[in-house]
C-alpha cells in the first residue's frame, strides 16, 4: 500500500513543519489502523487561520478559525483515483493548541493528521456513538506510533 501526499504549504516561514516523510507516516499508520489497505493520495495544506477561517465559513457556516477541517473526496463510481481528499491544517492553530494542552507540536499535528484521515474514511465525532468509535481507534494508532494517549488529560473532547 502506498500513500502520497500532496504538500501544499501556505505560510511563511516553512521551516519546522513536518516533512513529507512524518506526514506520509501518520496518515498511513491513520488508513492502516482504521483496516484501509488501498493505495491513496491525500492533499494536505497547511494555511493560516484567515484562510482556515474563510473556509470554515463557507463549508461548516462557523465563522471562526479551527484546526483542522477534512474534505472527503467522492469519486464517481466509474472513475478509479486513489484520491481520498484534502486535509487543510492551520499551523497557528496546532502551536497554540499543543501550548495550551502541553503536547509537543509534532505530537498534536500527528494526531490531527490521524483525525483528519479517519474523517476523510468517514469515521464522525459529532454524536457520542461515532465519537465512541473514532476516538478509540484515534488513541490505538497515535500510541502505536508512539505518542501518548491525546485524550488522557483533556476533559472535554
Amino acid at each position: 500500500m502506498n500513500v502520497n501526499i500532496d504538500l501544499q504549504v501556505a505560510i511563511d516561514p516553512k521551516e519546522s513543519l513536518p516533512d513529507i516523510d512524518e506526514l506520509t507516516l501518520w496518515a498511513k499508520s491513520a488508513l492502516i489502523g482504521a483496516d484501509y489497505h488501498k493505495d491513496s493520495e491525500i492533499t494536505v495544506r497547511i494555511v493560516a487561520s484567515d484562510e482556515i477561517q474563510e473556509l470554515n465559513r463557507e463549508y461548516r457556516h462557523k465563522d471562526c478559525p479551527t484546526n483542522i477541517l477534512s474534505f472527503p473526496f467522492e469519486c464517481p463510481d466509474v472513475i478509479d483515483l486513489p484520491l481520498l481528499g484534502d486535509l487543510i491544517i492551520c499551523d497557528e492553530i496546532v502551536r497554540n493548541e499543543a501550548k495550551v494542552q502541553e503536547k509537543t507540536y509534532k505530537e498534536h499535528f500527528a494526531h490531527l493528521i490521524v483525525h483528519g484521515c479517519l474523517h476523510l474514511l468517514g469515521y464522525d465525532h459529532i454524536e457520542a456513538k461515532d465519537a465512541a468509535k473514532m476516538e478509540p481507534l484515534e488513541v490505538k494508532i497515535i500510541t502505536k506510533l508512539g505518542y501518548p494517549d491525546p485524550y488522557g488529560d483533556l476533559t472535554n473532547n
